[in-house]
């Protein structure tokens, strides 16, 4: 069996936990253990209801300080400020094709970069938060700016790790208008056939 790790292990431990949960009410709903206590009923509810009773405004915040604290450390060339935000297992797609790189690349990349006293600079348009069910999860798409190629894309997914959020994975995209989508796409595969020969 395949080592899953990040959010695949996140989800198969919820999977997990689910089904433990659901096998353990279903003892105790037919031994009637429930049905005698009242009190027994409200323990045995999911366990997740609590977190998700929890401010989901202030989960937003904190998802959207994180994210504040990626582009300011990736601009200030921080190396150990920028991957700290980062989940220990993590995936951050750019923008060509071939960019998909997990922590070991993309340390070493940016390790490189951020050395020269470089870093690259995106500046907030736009941000929307979700706040997954249970409160561990959350994503994210925001609309950037950035001197040299413009209006992009940023999205992705934060866990909970240790108590605090952290990105396990960014997508960074350039938008392209539907108008002029077809004329991209020929230059793209023009320039991917150039690159091949």
């Amino acid at each position: 069996m395949a080592k899953l790790t990040g959010v695949e292990a996140f989800w198969d431990r919820r999977r997990l936990a689910a089904a433990t949960l659901a096998a353990v009410l279903a003892s105790a709903l037919l031994s009637g253990a429930c049905a005698e206590d009242p009190a027994a009923e409200v323990e045995a509810e999911d366990p997740e209801a609590e977190v998700e009773a929890e401010d989901p405004e202030a989960e937003v915040k904190a998802v959207s300080q994180v994210l504040d604290q990626v582009h300011a450390m990736a601009s200030a060339a921080d190396y150990e400020g920028y991957f700290s935000q980062y989940a220990g297992e993590f995936v951050f797609l750019g923008t060509d094709w071939w960019e998909r790189w997990d922590r070991p690349a993309f340390t070493a990349y940016a390790k490189e970069r951020f050395d020269t006293g470089t870093g690259w600079t995106y500046t907030l348009i736009e941000r929307n938060v979700t706040i997954g069910p249970g409160g561990d999860v959350a994503w994210f798409d925001e609309r950037l700016d950035n001197a040299t190629i413009g209006e992009s894309r940023g999205s992705g997914v934060l866990v909970r790790e240790d108590g605090a959020w952290r990105v396990a994975q960014y997508n960074l995209t350039v938008p392209v208008p539907n108008e002029i989508l077809r004329d991209v796409a020929d230059q793209i595969r023009a320039f991917k056939k150039s690159a091949e020969n």
